[in-house]
């Protein structure tokens, strides 16, 4: 058993990764696996867990947490009305497959090649929050087979790789298709309780060599614990300070953040 030496600044770190996880999803209505995995990273690294596996730990026990906060914000939403429950019915089968085979893809590939991932496609997303813009449209409704079923496959599988829900993707791509933004964020929450559970099941099951102490396959125990309390405690507070202030200055600072974040992980893949 790890002594307190090794466990107490564990807690701390995480502790603090789950209070800026809930108030950056609460202001800027980003799910807060953008912004765990590569804090999970940095802190078990820093505290000396390491292994070849260590980027699976981090997406596994991030998409722990998305299960219970996306239930509770999918439950939430529900209760005024904005969620497009057609969406969920028609995009659900293709969203679980491909998480599920995401995670078959995430536990064969190195550690160095989910960072590459993560890099390669967070620095899309923060880009796309720097730059898109809210006017841009593909269509004026929802798409039919097989666009349907392609776009949720991946938005389901590099969701999945990446220890993500489905809002980074899912929000920007359905209001691409003409779905207003508030109704496509209720919806997205919905996405990441299809996405994250088939796929915590799956990492529950795998085998993790060097994993940091109290994990069951690749998640995380005290890392889930932890984050999912602060989580809870502070979107509230992430949520007020969006209704008080203008929240696109703060987006934009988000969007450089997310970007230098994965600029970094491709640093540490290629140099």
């Amino acid at each position: 058993m790890p002594d307190l030496a090794t466990l107490l600044p564990l807690v701390a770190a995480l502790v603090v990764i789950g209070g800026f996880a809930g108030v950056i999803g609460g202001l800027l209505g980003v799910g807060g696996g953008i912004v765990l995995v590569p804090a999970f990273f940095y802190a078990f690294q820093s505290l000396g867990y390491g292994g070849a596996q260590l980027m699976q730990i981090c997406v596994a026990t991030s998409l722990a947490t998305i299960v219970i906060t996306s239930l509770r914000s999918l439950s939430a939403h529900n209760k005024k009305g904005a969620v497009e429950w057609s969406v969920l019915k028609t995009w659900g089968p293709w969203l679980v497959i491909a998480s599920a085979l995401g995670v078959f893809v995430a536990a064969k590939v190195s550690s160095l090649a989910l960072q590459a991932v993560f890099g390669a496609m967070a620095g899309l997303a923060g880009l796309w929050m720097a730059f898109g813009r809210d006017s841009a449209r593909l269509a004026d409704q929802m798409p039919d087979e097989p666009v349907r079923g392609l776009l949720a496959s991946g938005v389901g599988f590099f969701s999945a790789m990446m220890g993500i829900g489905g809002g980074t993707f899912g929000v920007p791509l359905m209001t691409l298709f003409a779905m207003p933004i508030h109704r496509a964020v209720a919806t997205a929450s919905g996405f990441g309780v299809l996405i994250a559970v088939p796929a915590v099941l799956g990492f529950l099951l795998l085998p993790v060599a060097e994993a940091p102490p109290y994990s069951i396959g690749a998640v995380n125990l005290p890392a889930f614990l932890v984050v999912i309390g602060t989580t809870l405690l502070t979107t509230p507070w992430g949520v007020k300070l969006a209704h008080s202030m203008n929240p696109k200055p703060l987006k934009r600072a988000f969007a450089l953040f997310l970007t230098l974040v994965a600029l970094n992980m491709l640093r540490k893949v290629f140099f």
